[in-house]
C-alpha cells in the first residue's frame, strides 16, 4: 500500500489531468454545435439590397400617399431581421466600420457583418421576416450587377416571380381599403411587376424613385453665387480704373490741340 504523500498527491494530479482531457473535447463540441445553432439561412447582403430597393423605389410613393403600411406586410420596412443590427452600423471613413453596440472598429462591412453574426446574435429579430425571399419579386439582381448578365430567360421562373410580385401588391395594398391603396397597387405592379416576363421590352422602376440633391450641380451652384459677385466687383474696378485713364488723356491732350497765333 502506497504510504508516501508526495507519490499520492501526484497521483491524484494525474487523474485530475486525465478527467480534463476527457472533459475539453466535449466542451469544443458543444461550442461548435452552439455556433451551428446561430447560423440562420437567410443572406444579409441580398436582404440589404432589398431594403434599399424599398426605400428607394416604393416608399417614396407610399410618403406621398400619406399611406401606412400594415406590420403584416412583407415590405414593411420594420419586418426586416436584420434592420436592428443595419441601423447600428456606424461608417467612420472609407476603410472604418464601427459597430454601434460595443464600438468596435473593422477595415470593412463584411467584416462588420460577421461580427455581428458572431457577438451580436442575440440581438436579431429572427421572427421578422427574411427580406432576401422577397429578391426575385424585387429585381435584386437587376440592382446587383450593374453589367446584367445575358443569360436565357427562364419562363417558369418568371412567371414565379410575377405571382410573388402581384401576391405583396394585393397583400400591401388591397384595393378595398380606398383610393390610395388602389393607387399604389397599381403603381406596385407598374413599377415591379410588369419587368418579370421574357420579352425583355419592359424594364423595373419605370416610375422612378427617391430624388436625390446631385452633390456635384450643388457644389457648382455654390461656387458660382460665391464667385460671381467677385467677377462683377472686378469688372467695375477694371472700368473706373479705364474711365479715370480716359480722363487723363484727355487733360494731357488738350494743350496740344490749341491753335497757334498767326
Amino acid at each position: 500500500m502506497i504510504s508516501n504523500p508526495n507519490i499520492i498527491s501526484a497521483c491524484k494530479l494525474i487523474v485530475i489531468l486525465i478527467s480534463l482531457q476527457s472533459i475539453i473535447p466535449v466542451f469544443a463540441i458543444t461550442q461548435n454545435s452552439e455556433e451551428h445553432n446561430h447560423e440562420i439561412h437567410c443572406s444579409r447582403e441580398r436582404s440589404r439590397t432589398a431594403y434599399k430597393i424599398i426605400e428607394e423605389y416604393l416608399i417614396p410613393f407610399v410618403e406621398q400617399e400619406n399611406y401606412e403600411l400594415s406590420h403584416k406586410c412583407k415590405l414593411h420596412p420594420g419586418n426586416d431581421m436584420f434592420r436592428d443590427q443595419e441601423e447600428h452600423k456606424i461608417h467612420m471613413d472609407v476603410n472604418e466600420w464601427r459597430c454601434g453596440y460595443c464600438k468596435k472598429s473593422f477595415r470593412a462591412e463584411k467584416f462588420l457583418d460577421q461580427h455581428f453574426d458572431n457577438r451580436h446574435y442575440n440581438l436579431l429579430n429572427v421572427s421578422h421576416n427574411c427580406l432576401a425571399d422577397l429578391c426575385g419579386a424585387l429585381h435584386c439582381d437587376h440592382v446587383a450587377n450593374s453589367v446584367v448578365p445575358k443569360t436565357k430567360c427562364n419562363p417558369a421562373a418568371a412567371a414565379r416571380n410575377r405571382h410573388l410580385c402581384e401576391s405583396l401588391a394585393d397583400s400591401c395594398f388591397p384595393v378595398h381599403q380606398g383610393p390610395s391603396a388602389s393607387r399604389l397597387h397599381e403603381l406596385f405592379l407598374r413599377q415591379f411587376c410588369d419587368a418579370h416576363t421574357c420579352s425583355g421590352n419592359i424594364k423595373p422602376f419605370l416610375r422612378g424613385g427617391r430624388k436625390h440633391t446631385n452633390i456635384f450641380y450643388l457644389s457648382i451652384s455654390i461656387l458660382i453665387l460665391i464667385l460671381l459677385p467677385v467677377f462683377y466687383v472686378i469688372v467695375f474696378l477694371m472700368q473706373r480704373e479705364m474711365r479715370k485713364g480716359t480722363q487723363v488723356l484727355r487733360r494731357i491732350s488738350k494743350p496740344s490741340l490749341k491753335k497757334k497765333p498767326s
